[in-house]
C-alpha cells in the first residue's frame, strides 16, 4: 500500500510538472519556423551537429541546464536589462558593444555566433544560439532591471496569480491551445504574405521591435490582465515576435553555414 501511495504521489508530481512546463513551446515554435527556412545546405549541417530537427528538440536545452551548477555562468545570458526610453542609436550602440553593460543576452548571442563561425560543429554553441535568439524575441527578456524583467510584477491570469514575465514566457502561448508544430504552421500561414519583408529585417530591427512591444507591455495596466481583453490587445504582437524570432534565427544560421 505504501509503495502504491508513493507511486501515486510521484505521478501527481510529474503531472504538475508537465502542466507547468509551457515555456518550451515558445522556443520550439521559433526553432521550428527557423528549421523550415534554412537553406538545404544549412539544414544538412545543423542536422549533422544536433540530429535531424535537433534545433527544435534541443531548443529548451539552455533552460534545462540551469539546474547544473557548472552552467551557473550562463544564467545572465538569458536576458538584457534595458532602460526606458532608449533610442534606436542607444540600442544599436549596446548591440555593437555587448559587454559594455555586462555579459548578458546581446553578449551571449555575439559569443555563440563567433564560436560557430570558428567551429561549425560546436554543438553547445549551436544549442545556446537557438535558445538565445528566441529569448531575444521575448519582450520581457528585454525588461527593466529593477523588476527583473517583469518577474516582480504580480498580475492575474484567469483567476491565477502569476507574474508578468511568466505571462509572456508561457501563459499567452498556452492560451492558444496549440502544439508547437500547429502554432508554427499557423504563424507561417499568417505571415506568408510578408515573409520576404521579414527576411530582410536585421538583428537591430528585431531588437527595436521587441523593445517597442516591451514598452507597450509596461504601459498597459498590468493589474488588469485577468480577461480576454489582454489576449486581444497583445495576440498579434506575440505572433509577430515568435515569427520574427524564427526568421531571424534562420537568417543567422544561414549566414554562418553558407
Amino acid at each position: 500500500m505504501k509503495s502504491i501511495k508513493s507511486l501515486f504521489l510521484i505521478g501527481l508530481l510529474l503531472l504538475s510538472f508537465s502542466l507547468s512546463a509551457y515555456d518550451g513551446v515558445g522556443h520550439r515554435i521559433v526553432a521550428s519556423i527557423a528549421y523550415q527556412n534554412l537553406t538545404e545546405k544549412t539544414r544538412t549541417q545543423v542536422d549533422a551537429v544536433l540530429g535531424k530537427r535537433g534545433i527544435i528538440y534541443e531548443a529548451t536545452w539552455a533552460d534545462e541546464i540551469r539546474s547544473d551548477k557548472k552552467y551557473d555562468y550562463s544564467y545572465p545570458w538569458h536576458y538584457q536589462n534595458l532602460r526606458d526610453s532608449m533610442t534606436t542609436n542607444d540600442l544599436k550602440t549596446l548591440l555593437d558593444n555587448p559587454k559594455s553593460d555586462g555579459e548578458h543576452l546581446f553578449y551571449a548571442i555575439d559569443l555563440m555566433k563567433s564560436r560557430l563561425k570558428k567551429d561549425k560543429t560546436d554543438a553547445e554553441a549551436l544549442k545556446f544560439l537557438v535558445h538565445f535568439v528566441a529569448d531575444l524575441h521575448q519582450p520581457m527578456h528585454l525588461g527593466r532591471k529593477d523588476d527583473l524583467g517583469g518577474n516582480k510584477v504580480e498580475t492575474k491570469w484567469f483567476g491565477k496569480t502569476i507574474n508578468l514575465h511568466s505571462l509572456w514566457d508561457g501563459y499567452m502561448i498556452e492560451n492558444q491551445k496549440l502544439s508547437y508544430s500547429e502554432f508554427s504552421q499557423y504563424l507561417q500561414d499568417k505571415f506568408e504574405p510578408k515573409k520576404a519583408e521579414f527576411k530582410k529585417f536585421s538583428v537591430i530591427q528585431s531588437v527595436e521591435a521587441g523593445y517597442e512591444v516591451r514598452t507597450q507591455i509596461y504601459g498597459y495596466d498590468n493589474s488588469d490582465t485577468n480577461n480576454y481583453h489582454y489576449v486581444y490587445r497583445f495576440a498579434d504582437s506575440l505572433d509577430e515576435m515568435l515569427y520574427r524570432g524564427g526568421i531571424q534565427l534562420a537568417n543567422i544560421l544561414n549566414a554562418i553555414y553558407k
